[in-house]
């Protein structure tokens, strides 16, 4: 019986008040955050460090991250994260960005940390997940991060409060066509991300997705989503931890899109099944 409670009180954790110090940054880290010309302002560094010690703390009890070393983890989610920046930086003060899938917080949470002027919510399906990223906005005093529970299938089609003014309908509070910028980094195929994601866009906006070597056999494969969801790849770009795919949302997206829960991934837009291994 002791193991099982010593397993239920790792999992009422509650990372806002958890002893844990923040992680140092390897000198790799900061090397190759100055070539990407990110500058950070005081503090910024030391809560990433915190962010990924939460991380790790509560990854002992959840399956938030494969990654066990932390210098590792600078580099794959901090540095990995931080490609967006760049990209990201090119909108103005006040910008709305939406996390797709954020699971522990990446992309979206250092993005959030490095960039106080931006909006960011984080959206996550898992109640856990929500938690741990609600506690870390607390235990960081992060003002400008939002944590959504929800599957984007039925956020995406949230169009808020409808107004009916003088025979003018128009819609606020909602998500849909909502954010500037929307990022995702691992959640799948581009194919079935893209319906995931690109509901969510306003027109004119951009869809920012941080794939790997694959990026250009997956965007051949998802040439009929980006018809049908009305994007166009603007162009990829290489990082040192991968690649990002860049997209701009040309006009509105169809209202059958996205379709229900799971559909997407089921039968892709490619009209190709998604590998479950």
């Amino acid at each position: 019986m002791k193991p099982e409670r010593s397993i239920q009180n790792r999992e009422k954790l509650d990372v806002s008040k958890a002893e844990v110090s923040a992680l140092a940054p390897p000198a790799e880290f900061l090397a190759a955050t100055k070539v990407l010309g990110i500058e950070f302002e005081p503090g910024e560094v030391e809560n990433l460090g915190l962010y990924l010690a939460l991380l790790m703390k509560a990854n002992e009890s959840q399956n938030l991250t494969a990654v066990r070393d932390a210098s590792e983890a600078w580099r794959r989610h901090i540095l990995d994260s931080l490609t967006l920046l760049p990209a990201i930086a090119e909108f103005p003060e006040g910008a709305k960005v939406i996390d797709v899938g954020s699971g522990g917080g990446l992309p979206g949470m250092p993005l959030a940390i490095a960039m106080p002027h931006v909006k960011f919510t984080l959206l996550e399906a898992t109640a856990k997940k929500c938690d741990f990223l609600t506690q870390v906005v607390t235990r960081l005093g992060l003002q400008n991060v939002t944590v959504l529970p929800g599957r984007s299938e039925r956020i995406a089609h949230d169009r808020g409060a409808r107004t009916d003014k003088f025979g003018t309908v128009t819609h606020s509070g909602g998500h849909r066509e909502a954010y500037d910028v929307v990022v995702a980094r691992a959640v799948g195929r581009l194919a079935t991300l893209l319906e995931l994601t690109a509901p969510l866009c306003k027109i004119g906006g951009s869809v920012l997705l941080i794939k790997g070597e694959k990026a250009d056999e997956e965007l051949r494969e998802a040439e009929r989503a980006m018809h049908l969801l009305k994007v166009v790849h603007v162009e990829t770009l290489p990082t040192p931890t991968g690649r990002i795919v860049i997209l701009e949302k040309r006009s509105a997206t169809p209202r059958d899109y996205p379709r229900a829960d799971g559909e997407p991934a089921r039968a892709p837009l490619s009209g190709k099944v998604e590998s479950r291994d």
